[in-house]
């Protein structure tokens, strides 16, 4: 019982409630921030915790590549990269992967991309992504968060479950009503607008997840814009590479 802990779920602007739960005679303690299955989750879900325990470990990764940088090839700096710093990089990313403070897990993936493409600190990476075959976070977020719809199909109705109209969009995944932006923001209501702006006869595939994926990284997928936020586009280039773009 010393390990179990309570926390309470809340906006930024609620008030919090205090409350008190028994089990086994025992009063649970009640917690700010909690790691579960190495995600440490707060209260308002903001994963600003979770993404401070992460620039540790990227930091670590970059300052290990940066040693080994001169007596290492391209392609073996690559193999490193994906067993150490994409480890830790894609872990849990379809949770934290559009929060505000990613922005520093970015800034550090941007450093190394820079050690490995032996480029200077104020060189642009964004050809570096491609020419070295890693997709910076924001792609790799997407990508994660489609794949996650295809291989959990299940969760999600579609709008042919929800009414009888012969709409287009009658195929789609049915979105939720949500006012709050937290929830919006999160992991199911974001997958599915993401995987409602893939082409047809991408989404016709998502019976085969094999075969879905493949044709994720298939290079036919050349100029696809798919608009996830207001503020943001994703334009698909080269191999299936999702390229944030203002």
């Amino acid at each position: 019982m010393d390990k179990t802990h309570i926390i309470q779920f809340h906006s930024k602007t609620d008030q919090i409630r205090n409350l008190e739960v028994n089990y086994e005679n025992k009063q649970l303690t009640p917690v700010n921030t909690i790691k579960f299955f190495g995600l440490i989750i707060d209260s308002t879900l903001s994963w600003m915790q979770h993404i401070d325990s992460m620039i540790l470990g990227l930091n670590r990764a970059c300052f290990a590549i940066r040693q080994i940088k001169p007596y290492m090839a391209v392609e073996a700096l690559k193999m490193i990269y994906f067993s150490y710093f994409h480890s830790i990089l894609t872990y849990g990313i379809v949770f934290w992967g559009n929060s505000v403070n990613s922005q520093y897990i970015f800034k550090i993936q941007k450093r190394v991309i820079r050690l490995i493409a032996h480029l200077g600190v104020r060189d642009s990476c964004h050809c570096a992504f491609k020419e070295l075959g890693i997709l910076p976070l924001c792609s790799q977020y997407l990508y994660s968060l489609i794949m996650f719809v295809a291989k959990n199909r299940d969760l999600f109705y579609a709008n042919t479950d929800v009414h009888t109209f012969g709409t287009r969009y009658r195929n789609d995944l049915h979105i939720p009503s949500a006012k709050l932006k937290v929830f919006q923001r999160g992991t199911f209501y974001t997958g599915i607008r993401a995987y409602n702006n893939l082409p047809k006869n991408i989404k016709d595939l998502l019976h085969n997840v094999k075969h879905f994926k493949r044709c994720i990284h298939c290079a036919h997928w050349k100029c696809i814009l798919i608009q996830i936020e207001p503020e943001f586009y994703v334009t698909i280039i080269n191999y299936g590479h999702f390229i944030l773009t203002p």
